[in-house]
């Protein structure tokens, strides 16, 4: 029988700090490596076409997704094994530090080739440590939740995401409206990713000072043989877990991809909108994605997790070609709205994957099964979103070939997720041996 633990309110807010900003310190170099895309493709690809160095850039952030889930098999074997602390304490420290380093890099023009060799390593650098991040992060605020909101404060981790993705459009808005192209060009674009450092040093302080999770320290004290799962064993006993969580977090991956990283670009390369534009309608979408993550997690927990992974793969669908003509109108107005249909998908993806994550695995192999999950996910169908969706474009010579692509994936999402059990009511303080299907199946008699 499940120990029901009670964490007392200034605990809970505190621990909602420390998972949130170690993920925003993450998601902010994503979102502004994306913003900056164009820019960044000049830098370090310079003598290419336009087209090529775009996708060039764009492969360069695809690359560092390979290293995800690496990461987050030797940070997930680490956090079920040491504990979830310590682990968030490095990843933070990691990212913080690979993030400054790209804002530190020489250019092309300075030292050739090396200068996009030195960008692909520190974003293989990135990605290894955010293969650790956004899984134990979940886990670390999902283990002090109350059982029964779950998705409510799971919510905040996709809040700091978004939130990430806004504050970097906000910067790099205010970056190009008050310098010139040539000061933007010269140093301009290096100011965001330097930002990371002081951010880093401030997430790892308030880390650092965390406890331990109840569901972890109940697994360590009922005996430490139990308290970490193999990566064998995970695999042979979460295999079919793993396969239909990581369908649906494909559409998690892809749409909020489309929706925060390549969208810019298009309403750039296809809908005409300026640079500016473009980053003030992301910057109102991303706000309102933030604002709406902990009203979808409140319904996700009031209505299930199968019945909100039904909703959104629908609403996906019957939403993403509409968004996509409005954004290829060239009209500022249109461009909102397509923004805004996109990002309804992609925060209610967002917030039933942060509970998802943590649900459909036990304490003792919850960090390394979900970081596997997620980084694979999001390496196969994240990582290559802005890569694919370009490519696609020119080669049928469609502008809206990217939201075909989202509407299979959505289809296979809806599959994969209504294969998963209902998990809104199981807990996570399980004991020794149990797993999260022996909690279903409990909560199912009671």
């Amino acid at each position: 029988m499940s120990i029901p633990h009670e964490v007392p309110p200034a605990t809970l807010r505190r621990v909602i700090a420390a998972s949130a900003i170690g993920n925003f310190v993450e998601w902010f170099d994503f979102a502004v490596y994306g913003f900056l895309a164009t820019l960044i493709a000049s830098q370090f690809f310079t003598g290419e076409s336009a087209s090529v160095a775009l996708l060039k850039t764009f492969a360069v952030f695809a690359v560092a997704f390979a290293l995800r889930p690496l990461g987050g098999i030797v940070f997930g074997a680490l956090g079920d094994r040491l504990g979830r602390k310590r682990i968030l304490s490095l990843t933070i420290l990691l990212m913080a530090g690979s993030t400054t380093l790209i804002g530190l890099l020489p250019t092309y023009a300075s030292i050739g080739v090396l200068a996009p060799l030195l960008l692909t390593l520190a974003r293989c650098l990135q990605g290894f440590s955010a293969g650790g991040e956004y899984a134990g992060a979940c886990a670390y605020l999902m283990e002090h939740a109350p059982q029964q909101r779950r998705a409510f404060y799971g919510s905040f981790v996709p809040v700091s995401t978004f939130s990430a993705f806004a504050c970097a459009a906000v910067i790099a808005y205010a970056l190009e409206a008050s310098l010139t192209p040539e000061a933007m060009n010269a140093w301009g674009w290096r100011i965001p990713f330097l930002i990371a450092a002081p951010l880093g040093l401030v997430g790892l302080y308030l880390r650092w000072r965390m406890e331990e999770t109840p569901a972890f320290r109940q697994a360590m004290a009922e005996g430490k043989r139990h308290a970490h799962s193999p990566l064998g064993d995970t695999l042979r006993h979460h295999g079919r877990t793993i396969r239909n969580l990581g369908a649906f977090i494909s559409l998690t991956a892809l749409s909020f991809y489309m929706f925060t990283t390549y969208f810019a670009t298009y309403l750039q390369t296809v809908g005409q909108l300026s640079r500016a534009q473009a980053l003030l309608v992301s910057t109102v979408a991303l706000l309102f994605a933030a604002a709406g993550c902990p009203l979808a997690g409140a319904f996700c927990d009031r209505i299930g997790r199968r019945r909100t992974i039904g909703l959104t793969c629908l609403w996906v669908m019957l939403a993403v070609l509409p968004a996509y003509w409005l954004a290829s109108s060239g009209s500022l107005a249109g461009a909102l709205l397509g923004v805004i249909l996109l990002a309804v998908g992609a925060l209610m993806s967002g917030v039933v994957t942060a509970a998802l994550l943590s649900e459909c695995f036990p304490t003792r192999s919850r960090y390394t099964a979900s970081a596997i999950t997620y980084n694979l996910a999001y390496t196969l169908f994240g990582g290559t979103a802005p890569l694919l969706a370009t490519w696609l474009i020119e080669q049928s010579g469609s502008r809206l070939a990217p939201a075909f692509y989202l509407v299979a994936i959505a289809l296979l999402a809806l599959l994969g997720g209504l294969a998963l059990p209902e998990t809104s009511r199981i807990s996570l303080h399980d004991e020794p041996g149990a797993t999260a299907q022996d909690e279903i199946t409990s909560e199912a008699i009671r």
